[in-house]
């Protein structure tokens, strides 16, 4: 395939996909910013006033500097099945949901960027800080208000097969209820179909834990843990001074996921669920509702309600052993066009299924998925009216084309939901050949001018961060 040869010769590492997942509204810009900057802007929204949410909702693409998915169907030398593909594209879409979310262009990948979670996602009148979230705010469905504002720390879903019961408090058993819960009672959508809802549980399941080296056998530190690692090792299996039949590794078991999958009163009101330490380095804000920011504001927690009597010295050697249990390889990939035609390659691979089964509800999902991810894709090539930069050729031949590919899509569906299966096949296979060969050559031609290319990016956003304050009171 053309995108694997392009991914050797590029040399590209392992680096966190941007854009995934979070959706962006439109900007009226100024007829001087449309000409130079693409349509969208740096963080979701930029004011209420462009968005059904209130003013100061803040989705933050910032959040996207972080490491992506990684599957376990991968990681075993795999392929990710038509399920999992199927749960990622239902995962991101918005039409999922219902009520205001979906008027705001939400999705489950929203909150759980590549699978994990957002710390930047706020929403005023349903959270109290970033990274909280209220699953029963008035402002998403009206009908599981609770007339309180108790948000929750928005989790991660790595190692998530391994983490049953589901939600902050362990309330639902398993995880495909617990997915129904979110989607219809939470947001307010209809109710999924078994297949989707199927998708949706497979593709979640197959996100893994990043590996972490610094763990050996049963979770114990590995040969190379430092000094101040071993001590905060030996505090955290040792018993409490005033009970002793209660330890930190008594909850946070180290054997297996660093939970005991129970619910304990830990003095932060009332039972919550023991969350895991794996990866938590990556899970800030810490605790049920996300009061806390960091691990000696855990340590300090405690210790002062179970009466710990810690000195600076244990707080600092547990925080190091705290953060040598929750970090993990990242498992980065170069963002570019690479990774970017490989995510369409995979996620349109729905249709190969869809298409002979006439199946028009997942056709449209994954032509409207898919066409997004290409419309993103062609955003990150500035227009040609932009003359500052170079390669206007490869820019209008890499944005031609991307645009017909989103065309060929288009008449997929429409070939489908005219029963025209035959036609629909056709037009398949010349966009799968495409995906494959064709477009990933032009788009690595272009990427020098693109935003993939740190200079150009940091430019178009310095112009655009100039731009928008004009634009954002013009609007008001």
């Amino acid at each position: 395939m053309a995108w694997e040869i392009v991914a050797r010769d590029s040399g590209a590492g392992r680096t966190a996909a941007a854009g995934r997942g979070v959706k962006h509204t439109p900007i009226a810009l100024l007829a001087l910013v449309a000409a130079f900057l693409p349509l969208r802007a740096t963080a979701f929204p930029l004011g209420g006033d462009q968005t059904v949410l209130p003013a100061g909702t803040e989705f933050s693409e910032e959040a996207l500097a972080r490491p992506r998915e990684l599957f376990h169907s991968e990681a075993m030398g795999g392929r990710k099945s038509y399920l999992v593909n199927l749960g990622d594209l239902a995962f991101n879409s918005p039409s999922i949901l219902g009520g205001k979310a979906r008027q705001a262009e939400m999705s489950c990948g929203t909150c759980h960027v590549n699978g994990a979670s957002n710390p930047k996602l706020f929403v005023p009148g349903a959270s109290s800080r970033p990274g909280t979230f209220d699953t029963t705010s008035l402002l998403f469905n009206a009908k599981t208000f609770n007339s309180i504002l108790d948000p929750v720390r928005i989790p991660s879903l790595r190692g998530a097969r391994f983490l049953a019961p589901y939600g902050h408090d362990g309330r639902i058993g398993s995880l495909r209820d617990f997915v129904y819960n979110v989607i219809v009672n939470e947001f307010s959508g209809p109710k999924p179909r078994d297949e989707v809802l199927d998708g949706l549980v497979a593709y979640i399941n197959d996100i893994d834990f990043l590996p972490n080296p610094k763990l050996g056998p049963g979770g114990r530190l590995a040969a190379q843990a430092s000094v101040a690692e071993r001590r905060g090792e030996h505090l955290f299996f040792k018993p409490f001074p005033k009970q002793a039949e209660l330890s930190c590794a008594g909850c946070h078991v180290p054997g297996g996921t660093f939970n005991d999958q129970l619910r304990h009163d830990v003095g932060s009101g009332g039972l919550v669920k023991t969350p895991t330490l794996l990866n938590a380095n990556f899970n800030a804000p810490y605790f049920h509702d996300g009061r806390y920011d960091s691990y000696e504001q855990v340590v300090e927690h405690f210790d002062r309600v179970f009466d710990l009597d810690l000195s600076t010295q244990d707080t600092q050697d547990l925080v190091a052993y705290l953060t040598a249990v929750g970090d993990g390889d990242r498992p980065f990939e170069k963002d570019g066009v690479v990774l970017r035609m490989k995510e369409v390659l995979e996620l349109s691979s729905v249709l190969e299924v869809a298409i002979p089964a006439a199946d028009t509800a997942v056709v449209s999902l994954a032509v409207t998925g898919v066409g997004a991810e290409l419309r993103e894709l062609t955003e990150r090539i500035p227009d040609i009216r932009n003359s500052s930069i170079g390669g206007k050729d490869e820019r209008l031949a890499a944005r031609a084309i991307l645009k017909d590919l989103v065309l060929t899509l288009r008449r997929i569906d429409l070939d489908v939901g005219a029963g025209r299966i035959d036609d629909a096949m056709a037009e398949y296979r010349q966009f799968a050949q495409l995906v494959n060969f064709d477009v990933p050559v032009a788009l690595k031609k272009v990427e020098p001018w693109s935003l993939f290319n740190s200079n150009v990016h940091q430019s178009h956003y310095t112009a655009l961060g100039r731009i928008l304050p004009v634009t954002s009171r013009q609007s008001q």
